[in-house]
């Protein structure tokens, strides 16, 4: 766990996520993986990336941890810092989409096995 956000994730946290009406845990354990953001009555995790995350090796780590978590069922929605910082508006339009479908979108996956 960090011990302070990045400058992205305090933008995020305090021009919108914290005014929402729902709770929203930062820095939220799950798994053994630190979420950045939770919404556990939507089980929509929030990931804010920086430049760390585009190596291959952190690709690889982030596409792994992302499908142990949602093979629980959760969501994982992931942003970058620019989308955060010159985006904001967008990014939290894409944020509010989410929160309002009446139903979760399927996880990769989960049509096969409703058959």
């Amino acid at each position: 766990m960090r011990g302070s956000p990045t400058p992205a994730e305090r933008k995020l946290w305090y021009e919108f996520l914290q005014h929402l009406p729902l709770r929203v845990r930062r820095q939220c354990p799950l798994e053994g993986y630190i979420a950045d953001f939770y919404i556990h009555e939507h089980r929509l995790i929030i990931e804010v990336d920086g430049n760390g995350h585009f190596t291959e090796e952190a690709q690889t780590y982030d596409a792994h941890r992302t499908l142990i978590l949602e093979s629980l069922g959760l969501r994982v929605v992931r942003f970058t810092n620019d989308e955060v910082t010159y985006r904001f508006a967008s990014v939290c339009t894409q944020i509010r989409v989410i929160l309002l479908l009446p139903e979760r979108a399927p996880l990769p996956g989960e049509l096969s096995r409703r058959d």
